[in-house]
């Protein structure tokens, strides 16, 4: 299990596994629970890649970062340094 705390958004941590290169268990802590909840079961089962190229770079409002970029930042730091 991984766990990164996020920066700069409402979500304060998520957790997620990688099985081979891809996503399983992603959880948000705090947040929209709802919204949060969707992007976990749609990124399950997806490669790291594939979630690092949709989700990076998405935005808030006028956050410089957001939830999904927080997710993809975690997964791209953990594996693929």
């Amino acid at each position: 299990m991984n766990t990164y705390i996020t920066n700069g958004v409402c979500s304060k941590k998520i957790t997620f596994e990688v099985e081979g290169n891809i996503i399983k268990n992603v959880a948000f802590q705090s947040g929209c629970n709802g919204n949060l909840q969707g992007i976990g079961r749609l990124v399950e089962g997806m490669s790291v890649y594939e979630v690092v190229k949709k989700l990076k770079g998405i935005r808030c409002g006028d956050k410089k970062t957001s939830c999904p970029d927080q997710l993809a930042i975690a997964i791209e730091k953990a594996y693929l340094k």
